[in-house]
């Protein structure tokens, strides 16, 4: 017996997708060209799946600090910051994000999966709760697995549940830690925030987390978030976020106003033991965090190409999530239909995500798309008509001149 037999089924599967020349996990590009196109194997691919919100991995001035960076400090610190020290730009990085969010404090981790990895892992120890969004991302979930906190979760984006869930918890030890996200990644939509704050309010020794990954550069006057444009930032204890989608980068981060934050320095393990950013990755976040401060016609320009792809998509017949976002997707028929509809589309020269459960919410198969800001109007328009053909074809939608489905919105419960 092999110490893979565990596996047999989900191999199975691998190698059906491979004959069937629809495997997502094995697209290799030639060359990426901008943050919207790339070259596979010869044919030019328009990117429609990479989260790069406000295509700020080619930005020149990202590029060239990234690079004076590399040139005095060299390629990578080679060990934690406990071990090997903090060069200067953690320090500043760290700073500046905590400004951007007007908090005292700010971290810095190696990714954002260790950002939540770490920080709900350290906030809530082994008398205390977590309590988590349905569908919470897969590194909040492995947070909440690697401390020792009792874990409860609530329905999917429901104030009333979280509420119910709280009061059981009321008269029972330990602090409660809640955890609810901006935009969630697979449907795009957005948690009711000012809901959850006034539940938290009522509740004494409870902590509001919002991870802004998919909406830090995306919402607010000034892109700090979901909290910012639901105004309730004074009600969220920390804030967590990555950097490897708005800033075009790797890393991840929390800010807090919270007293006695540096001890997470000690205690938190995905932060101590794990080798720091290197100087180059540093200098280039710090850059594209000016230049989401500075440049809102880039957060303006994401704004409209999402709805223009939503919009038009939802237009053709396609079942789309509850709400425009920069994460739009379309709801397929089955695991099987997505892939056959992925490889499709990819033939074609776009690039998507194919998205399934267990990673989905409500066990639903989706062909998942992200916009950026550095999308044109054009590019985005040939999207929608390769989403059309390959539609027509597959008779996912209606064909050309055929009245389309009433509701191509996706009725999901709040």
């Amino acid at each position: 017996m092999s110490l893979f037999t565990k596996f047999a089924s989900l191999a199975a599967q691998y190698r059906q997708l491979e004959e069937a020349g629809a495997n997502p996990f094995n697209v290799s590009f030639d060359s990426v060209l901008s943050p919207t196109e790339a070259v596979l194997k010869g044919q030019k691919v328009l990117l429609l799946g990479t989260n790069n919100y406000l295509g700020l991995t080619y930005d020149p001035a990202v590029i060239a600090k990234a690079v004076k960076a590399t040139e005095l400090y060299g390629t990578g610190t080679t060990g934690s910051r406990i071990a090997n020290g903090s060069y200067a730009g953690h320090k500043e990085l760290e700073q500046a994000l905590a400004a951007y969010f007007n908090r005292k404090h700010g971290m810095v981790f190696s990714t954002g999966y260790q950002a939540n990895l770490g920080m709900l892992s350290a906030l809530a120890g082994k008398d205390d709760h977590l309590i988590l969004d349905a569908d919470s991302h897969a590194s909040i979930y492995d947070g909440a697995r690697l401390g020792y906190a009792q874990v409860t979760r609530f329905r999917h984006n429901s104030p009333e549940d979280l509420d119910n869930r709280l009061r059981r918890l009321k008269d029972v030890p330990g602090d409660k830690v809640i955890v609810v996200e901006g935009i969630y990644s697979m449907l795009g939509d957005t948690a009711p925030l000012k809901e959850f704050a006034a539940v938290k309010r009522s509740y004494p020794d409870t902590y509001l987390v919002v991870d802004e990954a998919h909406s830090m550069g995306v919402l607010g006057e000034n892109g700090r978030g979901l909290a910012e444009a639901a105004g309730v930032e004074a009600d969220v204890d920390f804030v967590v976020g990555t950097f490897s989608k708005s800033l075009g980068g790797v890393g991840g981060f929390c800010v807090s106003d919270a007293e006695g934050f540096d001890i997470l320095r000690v205690v938190t393990r995905p932060y101590m033991f794990t080798a720091s950013l290197p100087p180059g990755v540093i200098a280039a976040t710090l850059e594209a965090l000016h230049q989401l401060q500075t440049r809102p016609v880039l957060r303006r320009q994401l704004t409209e190409n999402a709805n223009r792809l939503y919009n038009g998509l939802a237009a053709l017949g396609f079942t789309v999530g509850p709400e425009p976002s920069p994460v739009v997707s379309t709801v397929m028929p089955s695991p099987e239909a997505a892939f056959a509809f992925w490889a499709r589309l990819l033939h074609g020269g776009l690039y998507t995500n194919v998205s399934l459960p267990p990673a989905t919410p409500k066990g639903l198969a989706l062909l998942r798309s992200s916009v950026s800001a550095a999308h044109t109007p054009a590019q985005i328009d040939h999207a929608i008509e390769m989403f059309a053909e390959a539609g027509r074809e597959m008779g996912l939608i209606p064909a050309a001149g055929a009245k389309s489905q009433d509701e191509p919105v996706l009725a999901i419960a709040k």
